[in-house]
């Protein structure tokens, strides 16, 4: 007998309401990255709608949207126009595959990716999402390096507490044993260098120390056996840990002498995110490849690429010379529209330049928050922050496990979220509170942020002191 028949009916009816959809949501939604025994009682926030910089509960309550959704909504909520463009390229064409066809947006949002890509840069190969690119780079270095004559270049070197995606090559390069552990054995060639955050680097250190480990992770690999270095312009996982004044130039310096490629992960820090249309840009360094997803079509559709220069793709282009790799939705047709449509608005509202110019005031808001006992450190680039939450910020002294487990995910998170603001807390390297809000965001915006997290960074602190009083 068929489910159907067994079972009440569980789709939801026109005009659903909230109690309805916590009841199916409870019943067949598996949610990411989520610990589901929380919503076994408690109820499972449900956004409906959003526009600008806010996005509204099914109860009809309105929420800053300080993470941009998961730093994808790059041009805002409720742009109707990329939908718009959808509609219209589905009415058109629906879908067609790249697998030895092409279609116009394909042709076009290519050809305008390459035209903003830094250097040359010019061969754009359409995915999916931010893992399937990182993972399409490492399979495409490998392959480049057998292409050319070293087969056995394969590894790859990224940085510890780095955050590359879930999939098994992509996951390899992530450096966060937690979200290892539970899959291995993983894609063998991974290895993992100290990155950039100075904050927790001893005194005195030389600067440059960081890149000069990843020198020193080659030669110790062999030269012979490593393909490629990802590497992110601004570390998302750990806190926004921007590069010290000269590093990227030196790792650009290091891949050159033992050729090495080097990858810029730009699944966040593209599309305006840190200022410019691409986050190399920002720090001065060409890269060999560029992996980026996300803010591409303002997460409106899903879509990514791996943009690879004219040396690591020529070795394809000729006779019978295949990359023999790929996805039946890299470059969909509809997701080629809709990031037509994001670019053109990114381009006509100078998002990017609107990042520069008001990034120091994003910044002087938050700093502001440094009188504060918890807050030991405010960094990041663009509109692209995190705070360093600390138990003593004269001695950087962290919290522990217990302190973490209690002070995110049993306070912070929860009550953040009820008073209105959505912004991201995470403990895989040492607890942080993470912004990345729409580019869109201005004064207005960055008061309300400072206006929630000052007094829930505060009470925070209560509840930290009060468990060591009665510890």
């Amino acid at each position: 007998m068929s489910k159907a028949l067994q079972e009440p009916p569980s789709v939801a009816p026109e005009g659903a309401t909230h109690t309805d959809l916590q009841e199916l949501a409870r019943r067949h939604l598996w949610l990411h990255f989520t610990r589901m025994g929380a919503y076994e009682r408690e109820e499972l926030p449900v956004i409906e709608r959003g526009e600008g910089c806010y996005v509204y509960d099914t109860h009809g309550k309105r929420y800053l949207d300080g993470l941009s959704a998961l730093y994808c909504v790059n041009i805002g909520h409720g742009r109707a126009e990329l939908g718009d463009a959808a509609a219209a390229q589905a009415a058109r064409l629906g879908f067609y595959t790249n697998w030895s066809y092409a279609h116009p947006p394909a042709i076009e949002l290519a050809a305008r990716v390459a035209a903003l890509a830094p250097g040359d840069l010019n061969r754009v190969f359409f995915v999916s999402g931010g893992s399937e690119a990182v993972e399409s780079a490492w399979k495409l270095a490998k392959a480049y390096h057998a292409a050319t004559g070293e087969p056995r270049k394969h590894k790859i070197i990224a940085r510890h507490l780095a955050y590359h995606g879930t999939s098994m090559g992509a996951l390899t390069a992530t450096g966060l044993p937690p979200l290892r552990e539970p899959f291995e054995p993983l894609t063998p060639g991974g290895r993992h260098v100290p990155n950039t955050n100075s904050y927790r680097w001893p005194e005195p250190r030389d600067p440059l120390w960081a890149a000069d480990a990843i020198e020193e992770a080659i030669e110790f690999e062999g030269p012979h056996t490593v393909a490629a270095v990802i590497l992110e312009p601004v570390q998302n996982s750990g806190g926004c840990f921007v590069p010290q004044d000269g590093y990227f130039q030196r790792v650009r310096e290091i891949c050159d002498r033992h050729n090495v490629l080097l990858i810029s992960d730009e699944v966040i820090c593209a599309w305006g995110r840190l200022g410019h249309w691409f986050g190399c840009e920002r720090y001065g360094y060409q890269p060999d490849m560029i992996t980026t997803a996300k803010g591409m079509t303002s997460a409106y559709a899903p879509m990514g690429a791996v943009i690879a220069s004219e040396r690591v793709a020529e070795p394809f282009l000729h006779r019978r010379a295949i990359f023999n790799h790929g996805f039946t939705f890299g470059g969909h047709p509809l997701a080629c529209a809709v990031a037509m449509a994001n670019i053109d608005v990114i381009d006509r509202e100078r998002l990017p330049q609107r990042v520069l110019e008001r990034e120091g005031e994003f910044r002087a808001t938050l700093e502001r928050l440094r009188d504060l006992p918890i807050v030991g450190d405010v960094r990041g680039a663009g509109y692209f922050l995190a705070i360093e939450l600390v138990k003593d910020k004269h001695t950087k002294q962290s919290f522990d496990a217990r302190e973490s487990e209690q002070l995110l995910r049993g306070f912070l998170s929860g009550e953040l979220y009820r008073r209105g603001l959505i912004c991201r807390t995470d403990d895989r390297g040492d607890p942080i509170v993470q912004l990345s809000p729409p580019l869109i965001a201005g004064r207005e915006q960055f008061e309300e942020i400072e206006s929630i997290l000052r007094p829930v960074l505060s009470e925070a602190w209560e509840l930290i002191a009060q468990g060591r009083r009665h510890g």
